[in-house]
């Protein structure tokens, strides 16, 4: 559980910023703490005075369930093989800039 010690040392978070109302949140670190609200104060002394944050969000390291590499090919290949969701197949309309 996300507030149990492991040895002499406190559970690691994961620290989300989102800089501006709207935008995504951005990962932005790690942190050791206690607890979630703990987690939330060291957040905000640690990378909110980094610049401009709006929000934080703090999720314990062990809830966040990630791919590995080695499963990249069988995991996202499929979505490699439709063609048509590829842009050659479209016309930009005149006037439309691309970047």
């Amino acid at each position: 559980m996300a507030n149990e010690t492991t040895g002499s040392q406190w559970p690691l978070w994961e620290v989300f910023t989102q800089a501006e109302t709207g935008d995504p949140h951005e990962h932005a670190g790690s942190l050791h703490a206690v607890d979630g609200e703990q987690a939330i104060q060291n957040a905000r002394d640690v990378f909110g005075r980094r610049g401009k944050v709006v929000s934080l969000w703090v999720v314990p390291a062990e809830a966040i369930v990630a791919s590995v590499p080695s499963d990249a090919g069988p995991m996202f290949e499929p979505g490699n093989e439709a063609a048509y969701r590829h842009p050659q197949f479209y016309k930009v309309p005149r006037g439309v800039r691309i970047y």
